[in-house]
């Protein structure tokens, strides 16, 4: 993905934090030709700071006012949109003795982080007036919040604003950071990417896929992470609950009224997974269906193949399932080499 994206003159972050920014994985980005690594958590940040990637760190959200200092000392980058936390981070470079890099983030319609293009000149304006930043460029994030997509004209508007701004202040900005993973569909259909000349990508390094559709990348694997999970219990059981129900836990609705137990009987087996450990939503494996899941348990049929006590399931995962397992500290990570 690295080689493919520089032949249209797009560098990469490697954007780690849906693994709590894993050394393994951030250390194989690098080594891979990643640009840089992205963060979300200043804790990360300062792990990965301490392990001497020989790459910039970025700050993909922006510093909460009460860590600017730690955001200075240990990030090169970080990700802004509103002027209060940018001034901090100029005092907070000063009193350290650095140069902080500044990508100002533009709200393009998905309604999460960003500048609206009507203020964007006067944010501009602040941040190049301020001692001891740096303006790296200016950015913006689709896909995430509302699912608005990355097309031609959101695209062209964020080149158009590079250029604009240029032109306004005589200055040349090092990044126009277009997006994430769910640009990868729009540049692979023969788009022109304009000015835009860096991507933050997670789940397209990790999961090879995009997030929009979820579809496969060409050339990449999409299971190179795998959850497992262990079979607790196995048994034949009615296929259906019975008595007075009500909501559970995690009920995202009404229950259904009261089942009578003589129902066809099913083979059940439950894995030691549960809510606290993965968005069950998120998992898959062929020939498994997953009937319900609670705190700490998964509930699960089988087809065509039987799941004993002690047995593995494998399955593959969506990035909102791979976040909360790699949250979990009762997921343990195992590394295979090739």
């Amino acid at each position: 993905m690295v080689n493919r994206l520089a032949q249209q003159g797009i560098k990469v972050t490697g954007v780690s934090k849906a693994t709590l920014g894993l050394p393994e994985i951030a250390h194989a980005w690098v080594a891979a030709g990643v640009h840089s690594i992205g963060e979300s958590r200043i804790e990360t940040v300062e792990m990965l700071s301490s392990r001497k990637l020989g790459v910039p760190l970025l700050l993909i959200r922006s510093p909460m006012l009460s860590q600017v200092d730690r955001v200075v000392a240990h990030a090169a980058i970080s990700c802004n949109s509103e002027a209060v936390v940018i001034k901090a981070l100029a005092a907070a470079a000063a009193c350290q003795g650095v140069r902080h890099g500044v990508l100002l983030m533009v709200e393009l319609g998905d309604l999460r982080e960003g500048i609206l293009a009507a203020d964007l000149e006067a944010m501009v304006l602040l941040t190049l007036t301020l001692p001891n930043l740096v303006l790296v460029g200016i950015g913006t994030n689709l896909g995430c919040q509302h699912g608005v997509a990355p097309e031609k004209t959101n695209m062209a508007e964020l080149s158009r604003l590079v250029e604009s701004l240029e032109g306004r202040f005589g200055i040349k900005l090092e990044w126009c950071s277009g997006g994430n993973s769910a640009n990868l569909p729009w540049l692979a259909s023969g788009a022109d990417p304009g000015r835009i000349n860096h991507l933050r990508l997670g789940e397209a390094l990790l999961l090879g896929r995009e997030p929009l559709t979820r579809t496969a990348i060409p050339g990449l694997y999409t299971d190179a992470i795998t959850l497992v999970a262990e079979v607790i219990e196995a048994k034949q059981k009615p296929s259906r609950p019975w008595g007075n129900r009500h909501c559970t836990s995690f009920a995202k609705g009404q229950a259904a009224p009261l089942t009578e137990p003589d129902q066809p009987m099913a083979m059940r087996s439950l894995l030691a997974l549960g809510e606290q450990d993965t968005d069950p939503t998120g998992i898959s494996a062929p020939g498994i269906n997953i009937e319900g899941a609670s705190s700490d348990h998964l509930v699960v049929s089988c087809a065509g193949k039987v799941l004993e006590v002690g047995d593995e399931q494998r399955f593959q995962i969506s990035y909102s399932s791979l976040l909360r397992a790699m949250t979990s500290p009762f997921v343990s990570r195992c590394f295979i080499g090739r």
